[in-house]
């Protein structure tokens, strides 16, 4: 059975860090774009990284070049989000999702991209 779980999300306080993880089940990563998205209440889905495998490029949204930082372990079948100087205005539920190899579409809400997982829930609150 194809799947995501994503897993790290929590309280913190803005500047502070947070590590998103996002475990594959049923593939491997190796022929896959994934892509981290989030999606704040009352706002569209709304990309916030993708790794492409046809290239090994990585993308990064503008609000949070920078700070984040996506990698990936194939030997666990998982990829991350290293969340750095977090704002409110990251506060979101991130999901993560797969598209064949190429990143298309990410930066666009994701509508391309399926295995969507259950999210996890970050809040950036004083």
């Amino acid at each position: 059975q194809v799947q995501f779980v994503e897993s790290g999300g929590g309280l913190v306080q803005p500047g502070g860090s947070l590590r998103l993880s996002c475990a594959a089940s049923g593939f491997t990563l190796d022929y896959y774009a994934i892509g981290w998205f989030r999606q704040a209440p009352g706002k569209e889905r709304e990309g916030v990284s993708c790794f492409s495998s046809s290239d090994g490029s990585t993308y990064y949204a503008d609000s949070v070049k920078g700070r984040f930082t996506m990698s990936r372990d194939n030997a666990k079948n998982t990829v991350y989000l290293q969340m750095n100087s977090l704002k409110p205005e990251d506060t979101a539920v991130y999901y993560c999702a797969r598209r064949p190899f190429r990143c298309g579409g990410w930066g666009t809400g994701g509508d391309s991209f399926g295995s969507w997982g259950q999210g996890t829930q970050v809040t950036v609150s004083s």
